[in-house]
């Protein structure tokens, strides 16, 4: 496990700053606070080259965790695997402590019997593997391509969040799908193979829909 590394600056302090920047502005900002403390996570989903792009150009070896729930549809997993040998990604797959077989087999398809169960799912699937990779990785800051026209809970989020002792970077935070369609388009990356058929998100093979 990595030392934990301690932040040069606070990064409540940049916050003002890194509203007006740029993407790029805001992944060297991280690079430079974080050093190796400094992670990624993707979910191979519809636009996730054009983080996976923005950040290894500065950060060629940054960690790329990739929660494997057990439950994505194949071409996804075709797709982290082109994705990741045409980007060299230092891709770190974490799963689930059980299974999908084992965990159907002792408790059924638990996003299907209510919210409580469905919480439940989650935090095995995703929240939990994530805790342990930010744990085993040493991390203490986080680039995640989360963006606010993707949902009206994302509206108001900010290039910067702090969540308990890990600080979570946003850099395409700000970014419209014209954004995200010329970046793929000037360098050449692909979309998710779903994207063409209709999809405009894909996840969990049961949560996956047109």
């Amino acid at each position: 496990m990595k030392s934990e590394v301690v932040p040069k600056t606070d990064p409540a302090d940049a916050v003002p700053e890194l509203e007006s920047s740029s993407a790029g502005e805001r992944i060297a900002w991280a690079r430079d606070t974080f050093g190796p403390g400094l992670i990624m996570s993707t979910s191979f989903g519809i636009h996730s080259a054009v983080m996976l792009h923005l950040v290894t150009r500065q950060i060629p070896d940054i960690p790329v965790v990739f929660i494997d729930t057990g439950y994505h549809i194949p071409e996804t997993y075709r797709f982290a695997r082109d994705l990741a040998e045409r980007l060299q990604l230092n891709l770190k797959k974490f799963i689930p402590p059980k299974s999908a077989a084992e965990q159907e087999a002792q408790e059924g398809r638990l996003w299907e019997k209510g919210v409580e169960d469905l919480k439940r799912y989650n935090f095995i699937n995703k929240v939990e593997p994530m805790e342990r990779a930010v744990r085993e990785l040493g991390a203490t800051a986080w680039l995640a391509g989360l963006r606010r026209q993707q949902a009206s809970s994302r509206s108001e989020r900010p290039v910067i969040q702090r969540q308990n002792r890990m600080t979570k970077v946003h850099p395409i935070i700000d970014w419209d799908a014209r954004q995200m369609h010329g970046y793929l388009v000037d360098h050449d990356l692909p979309y998710h193979p779903l994207w063409d058929q209709g999809y405009v998100s894909v996840g969990d093979w049961h949560s996956t829909s047109k």
